[in-house]
């Protein structure tokens, strides 16, 4: 008889255990684009707007604060994120266009 340590698992002859794929749920936060957290602005909708024809009213300084006054208002928020479109020469050395986080002025 085998013995094996208590809380392990057989695998059935001939197959191999898969490693578990990264859970794409709520759980995990999607990363953003371009790793730049910090030219992202938080706003609450203006009074009155449908989400339909989004207008921005007040901006918080955060996103857990935009969650917590979209929580208590029953109403969504807004990211918005300012990018400027700069010329770039590629390694080939032909020129692209690329996008540049804008400066918060």
């Amino acid at each position: 008889m085998e013995t094996r340590p208590a809380g392990t698992a057989t695998q059935p002859a001939g197959t191999a255990t898969q490693p578990s794929a990264p859970n794409d749920g709520a759980s995990t936060r999607r990363k953003r684009r371009n790793g730049n957290e910090t030219s992202l602005r938080y706003f609450l909708p203006k009074a009155g707007c449908s989400t339909g024809t989004p207008e921005l009213g007040e901006e918080v300084a955060s996103e857990g604060e935009a969650l917590i006054q979209a929580f208590k208002t029953g109403q969504p928020f807004y990211t918005l994120a300012a990018w400027k479109a700069v010329p770039e020469v590629n390694g080939g050395g032909s020129p692209v266009i690329v996008k540049q986080a804008a400066a918060r002025s």
